[in-house]
């Protein structure tokens, strides 16, 4: 069922995102509540007013675009694309469609369930999350925002640019801060996404949405890698603080080695899959000049969110693998 309504989502040409949405959040939502931890059930209900609050965004934008069209309603993309709307009401709908997706994706400040969710949930859930779900919202993004109301988007870039900014750098600095070690990884997801969905506004249509799909397929094989072996590790340890961990490379070679690997491709090492990925957001912000009079903001404000994704990357595995606190 899962696969299915993922499917579907990444490949429809109708306007299904939420039905195939839903189907998507109960069936991970048994997975979460059934075999979780401590506090399962509070951060499950949690999850669930999230989403459930962005999906009400998310039906009344498609019951609108589709009830205005000219003829009679419709929920095919081709034909939603050719639709005209007055100016307030397309800004209606697409800060519509932002809150939706801000949350999937998510987006500072509606990013607080996510920490709580991946510190908590089972790692099969984890992997889940962090490999598609996210990616989703992403993606509504770029289908719906960018492709069906771009003309006029332009009117309120400046406001979602600086949320993006934030999304990044903020990230940053709270990883740098948290010491456990479950929501310093979430956390590192939200970081990273910031760059994404940053990177989204500084392309012509055509490259926007060749860099997406580069910058998802990074994401989606080293997020949900890289949750996958921070379960291993947890399994092998039972600790979730790392002032408590230290010493791990002698004992675990194997899960060091692996782990080491996720993180530089994390943090856009040369001949990683995140190099690729951050050049393209680099390149965007150099050849576009059109969101902010100054490019030099640009460069600025992102290469600080590049300088500290390694710094909390190297701490994490200094903290776990190095010294002799543990063993």
């Amino acid at each position: 069922m899962y696969f299915w309504s993922t499917r579907n989502i990444f490949f429809s040409r109708h306007f299904t995102f939420f039905h195939h949405v839903g189907i998507r959040i109960n069936s991970r939502l048994s997975t979460f509540i059934y075999v979780g931890w401590k506090k399962t059930f509070v951060f499950s209900y949690k999850f669930i007013l999230y989403t459930a609050g962005s999906s009400v965004f998310l039906l009344l934008g498609i019951l609108g675009m589709s009830f205005y069209s000219s003829n009679e309603p419709t929920l095919n993309f081709e034909s939603l694309t050719n639709q005209s709307y007055p100016v307030a009401l397309e800004i209606i709908f697409y800060m519509g469609f932002l809150i939706a997706f801000a949350v999937k994706s998510p987006i500072i400040p509606l990013h607080t369930w996510l920490p709580d969710t991946h510190g908590e949930a089972h790692y099969s859930t984890c992997m889940l999350l962090a490999g598609i779900l996210l990616k989703m919202g992403a993606y509504g993004l770029v289908r719906i925002n960018m492709e069906l109301l771009s003309p006029r988007s332009f009117y309120i870039l400046s406001m979602v640019n600086a949320i993006r900014f934030h999304s990044n750098n903020l990230c940053s600095f709270n990883i740098s801060w948290s010491t456990q070690y479950k929501k310093r990884i979430a956390y590192s997801s939200v970081s990273s996404y910031g760059f994404l969905n940053f990177r989204n506004w500084f392309y012509k249509r055509d490259r926007a949405e060749w860099g997406y799909f580069t910058n998802n397929l990074s994401r989606i094989i080293g997020a949900a890698l890289f949750f996958s072996w921070r379960e291993t590790s947890y399994d092998r340890l039972r600790l979730l603080y790392l002032d408590e961990m230290g010493g791990m490379a002698i004992p675990m070679p194997k899960i060091f080695t692996i782990f080491t690997t996720l993180s530089m491709a994390s943090l856009a090492l040369p001949g990683m899959s995140g190099f690729v990925a951050e050049l393209i957001v680099l390149l965007g912000i150099i050849t576009n000049q059109n969101i902010f009079s100054s490019q030099n903001t640009h460069n600025f404000v992102t290469a600080i969110g590049m300088i500290l994704t390694p710094i909390y990357l190297l701490s994490i595995l200094r903290q776990m693998f190095y010294g002799y606190k543990l063993f």
